[in-house]
């Protein structure tokens, strides 16, 4: 009995293993949109806070070289902090492009020659 239990175990395990492998069907339009529009905003917020850093580590910096004149030593020239900006979503150039070409389709018929 303990054999076919476990048997049975092992099939039922295998039937779940094997619709993990089904291939999802491809994502929309909106989808891929949406994701690129997560992917810029991710990648904005990183240069925003590489620029917050770098602003407080410029201040630290004039702190130590106000205070700590004889200890610490002569500064060094940096680059400036780049402001990023605030986030500007990119409009989807797919939809006019694709939008064009039906519209000239829906005016040519209207043209006799």
């Amino acid at each position: 009995m303990t054999q076919r239990s476990s048997f049975l175990a092992l099939v039922l395990a295998l039937g779940l293993c094997t619709s993990v492998w089904a291939k999802l069907p491809p994502p929309s339009d909106e989808a891929k949109a949406k994701a690129a529009e997560a992917a810029a905003k991710t990648a904005h917020a990183g240069k925003v806070d590489a620029f917050k850093l770098c602003k407080a580590q410029d201040k630290v910096a004039a702190h130590v070289q106000k205070t700590n004149k004889a200890k610490a030593g002569k500064p060094t020239a940096t680059a400036a902090c780049a402001d990023p900006g605030p986030f500007v979503a990119a409009a989807p150039a797919a939809a006019p492009a694709a939008a064009a070409p039906a519209a000239a389709l829906a005016t040519a018929p209207a043209k006799k020659s």
